[in-house]
């Protein structure tokens, strides 16, 4: 699988992409979260991440 080729997904909680990593091969399906950080926050009331904010 090439780098380029790599499955993405969209983070719920920042709402930015993330791509697939060697680390979860075998639990992609069930990856949620592109971070620590964003899974321990995904209850907040206000998004981390909000592209209006420039």
């Amino acid at each position: 699988m090439s780098k380029k080729n790599l499955p993405t997904k969209i983070c719920p909680v920042c709402n930015r992409p993330f791509t697939w990593r060697k680390k979860w091969q075998r639990d992609w399906q069930n990856v949620k979260y592109c971070s620590e950080r964003c899974r321990r926050n995904k209850n907040s009331a206000s998004p981390l991440y909000d592209p209006e904010q420039n």
